[in-house]
């Protein structure tokens, strides 16, 4: 039975609130998606600010946190509403709402002081108030309940929508952070795997933001005008991180704006587009080197589909290639579909399967011990008690 649902994200990147309105119908294998209506929306800038600062170790606090989970989801719930307006769709129509929130904090492996965990914001019951509807949310904790690292989601939409007889194909979402699923040829779940790559445009839209008060580098036209920073780029490839095993997840804690700031300062010598340059190297080679380090010797790939944000640079898309030239590189929009709007539709399909009760996580992706429903539920009662 085809049901309408809404799906809502917003990435590490900040460009906004993702909704997208959809058909769907079946669970598993046999789920089948329709888009309807989908369109970002751009945060209020005073509320966008107060975002940025809950990032900040310094500059956040519990007040702060408290009401901006109430204020996000008010955000989410507004824009939910304002897409099936302009679409002209009664919300009493919508079955459910999908929100993954924003993501405020990501610990992926615990520590001497903080156990693994993450926090997503936009209070779920706010906006199955506002729409009356029900809704899903907070898709990460169950995961890291189960032993898992509560990311990367997405991978069981990949599987759902991607997987093919014909073709080893990963799916490569380039948003703030950058991220995979791998799909080998004929693959059941147990094959799938997945992690985060690093950085996607996340440090470089900084410092666009930073250097040329740009919000991002259209089609790295500013990165083409620059040359390689040898001793930056060799320091950042030798982060850590980029060598760590799978599964694995990260976040603006390790790539975000405190590391891209004291870059800016250590290599200010340098011209602002060397910079650019630089970074967008950066993000092109460490997803070159997840490939050739934790896939390639496991799985030949035939083609990688990108998609979110940094699939539009082609620049970037270019210097992918040359990482990796035996592989052939796709957009979503090769397969007919809209690069921005495949994660908001990945979290219908995550929340479907929670109100039919279905797990959805990939182990090998997350680490999780154990398949576990995602998502906590906020019925919205239309009757009188």
């Amino acid at each position: 039975m085809k049901k309408l649902a809404i799906g809502m994200m917003s990435g590490t990147s900040l460009d906004g609130i993702d909704v997208l309105i959809s058909e769907i119908e079946g669970t598993f294998t046999q789920t089948k998606v329709n888009l309807i209506a989908y369109k970002t929306y751009p945060f209020e800038a005073s509320l966008l600010q107060k975002i940025r600062k809950s990032f900040s170790i310094k500059e956040s606090d519990s007040e702060l946190l408290c009401s901006l989970n109430f204020e996000l989801g008010e955000a989410f719930a507004s824009a939910a509403n304002r897409l099936c307006e302009e679409n002209n769709i009664q919300m009493d129509d919508v079955s459910f709402i999908a929100s993954h929130g924003q993501t405020i904090f990501h610990i992926g492996k615990p520590n001497e002081e903080q156990v693994k965990s993450s926090l997503q914001l936009g209070e779920g019951a706010v906006i199955a108030a506002r729409c009356k509807t029900t809704v899903v949310s907070n898709f990460r904790a169950a995961d890291i309940a189960a032993g898992g690292q509560g990311a990367p989601l997405v991978p069981y939409a990949d599987f759902i929508l991607f997987r093919s007889d014909e073709v080893s194909r990963a799916i490569h979402n380039i948003g703030g952070i950058a991220n995979m699923t791998v799909l080998p040829r004929g693959c059941q779940t147990d094959n799938v795997f997945a992690f985060d790559s690093g950085p996607g445009n996340m440090m470089i839209d900084y410092a666009m933001q930073k250097l040329f008060h740009k919000p991002y580098d259209e089609n790295g036209e500013t990165a083409k005008k620059g040359k390689v920073i040898q001793k930056l780029l060799d320091e950042l490839m030798s982060h850590p991180y980029l060598k760590e095993l799978p599964p694995k997840s990260t976040g603006r804690e390790l790539f975000g704006d405190q590391l891209t700031e004291k870059l800016i300062s250590k290599y200010n010598h340098y011209s602002n587009e060397d910079m650019i340059h630089t970074l967008t190297q950066f993000t092109a080679k460490s997803i070159a080197f997840s490939y050739q380090s934790f896939i390639l010797p496991k799985v030949d790939i035939d083609e990688i589909i990108f998609c979110g944000g940094g699939s539009y640079n082609q620049y970037l898309l270019e210097l992918i290639q040359n990482e990796l030239p035996t592989i052939k590189i796709k957009v979503l929009e090769d397969l007919g579909m809209n690069s921005s709007s495949k994660e908001a539709l990945a979290f219908i399909i995550l929340g479907n399967e929670t109100i039919h009760m279905s797990p959805s996580n990939m182990k090998n992706a997350t680490g999780a011990k154990c398949n576990v429903i995602l998502g906590q539920v906020n019925y919205y009662f239309k009757g009188i008690i």
